[in-house]
């Protein structure tokens, strides 16, 4: 009865798991990572699973799709899986078969990894493929950044997990917010008005209401009704664009990205951590981004360089101070940097304790 199918909400998700997986659901004994992206969890009843996870990109086309559902055919039964940071993981009971497999994803472009101490994909939102209010590409910034530090994903040779994640604005659909390094999108200037359609395809009142820190306000322009906003007030969030296209957030010579860093999910060693501002902004360089994939390359060297086993990125800077994270980078300390928060009070030294 309980995984009978009804009219309301999807099937019961045990109709859709491996049959090993049944049969030891709640009772494996222990797991291990047998090398780069493959690991094998063993049952109290010995029975094992091999999973190989391999590298996938967020926006997949049927196609690949179909490539993926070949493999899982040939050599897991049917059965694969995709995580929440969009790698594509491979669940089979045969050691035998982890090989081929491996052979066959690297045949058609997908390399095996991001297991243990190494970096994991990067989970990304929409970017310009799809999203209104995007500052900046997701999937481009995402390709051009895993193909600088692709062998960090192959291997195990950083000191913990790395997380990287995207955002292409700060309504952070993404995890950015809780991420050793985070890519975010930021747009710099208020939305640009067109008063002589606004009246014409938007409602005033809904405008209005739309901005959370109450910038915009209802105003005539020539004897035309329209709205004005207090750029003090703008935060920049696409609300009221996303309610009126008469109010243009986008600015291809403003937009761009920030880099934050030391935000983690995991509570290892000390409590979850949200991300810190590193860099306020870097213009969109697209197709390669080429500042931005420096950036983080030099971030994620000093953390390998400096950083001890198993410690993540905020660790590390905790360990060592801001200060000196900031002079090994070679980030330059902006007026951004300075947090105006109403609260930000709770979170600055207030000990005689300081680090250079």
């Amino acid at each position: 009865m309980a995984d009978r199918r009804t009219d309301i909400g999807p099937p019961s998700y045990k109709r859709f798991l491996p049959p090993v997986i049944k049969d030891n659901y709640g009772k494996w004994k222990y797991h291990e990572i047998l090398k780069p992206g493959v690991m094998v969890h063993v049952g109290e009843s010995g029975d094992k699973l091999f999973t190989v996870r391999a590298a996938s990109p967020r926006l997949l086309s049927i196609v690949k799709l179909r490539q993926f559902a070949d493999l899982a055919d040939k050599y897991c039964g049917g059965h694969l899986r995709f995580t929440s940071r969009n790698n594509v993981e491979f669940l089979t009971t045969e050691q035998s078969n982890v090989d081929p497999l491996i052979a066959d994803l690297g045949a058609i472009g997908h390399p095996v990894g991001g297991m243990g101490n190494s970096i994991s994909n990067i989970v990304h939102t929409q970017g310009w493929v799809h999203c209104h209010s995007a500052a900046t590409d997701a999937s481009g910034v995402v390709k051009c950044v895993m193909d600088d530090l692709h062998e960090h994903f192959t291997e195990m040779k950083v000191p913990g997990k790395l997380r990287i994640a995207l955002a292409c604005c700060l309504n952070m659909c993404g995890a950015v917010h809780c991420s050793d390094i985070a890519i975010l999108g930021v747009h710099r200037r208020p939305p640009k008005i067109d008063d002589s359609n606004i009246n014409k395809v938007c409602e005033i009142p809904n405008v209005v209401a739309s901005c959370p820190t109450a910038a915009i306000r209802p105003a005539t322009v020539d004897g035309v009704k329209t709205v004005e906003v207090d750029e003090d007030r703008c935060m920049f969030c696409a609300n009221c664009f996303s309610v009126c296209p008469s109010m243009t957030l986008n600015d291809p010579l403003n937009d761009g990205v920030s880099i934050w860093v030391g935000g983690k999910v995991s509570n290892a060693r000390c409590e979850p951590m949200f991300s810190k501002l590193a860099i306020p902004y870097i213009p969109n360089e697209p197709p390669r981004w080429t500042a931005v994939v420096e950036a983080v390359r030099g971030i994620v060297e000093v953390w390998i360089d400096g950083a001890r086993k198993y410690e993540r990125m905020g660790e590390f800077i905790e360990r060592i101070g801001w200060p000196k994270f900031f002079k090994l980078t070679g980030i330059e300390f902006q007026k951004e940097h300075i947090d105006d928060y109403k609260y930000a009070g709770l979170t600055y030294k207030r000990s005689a304790q300081l680090r250079q």
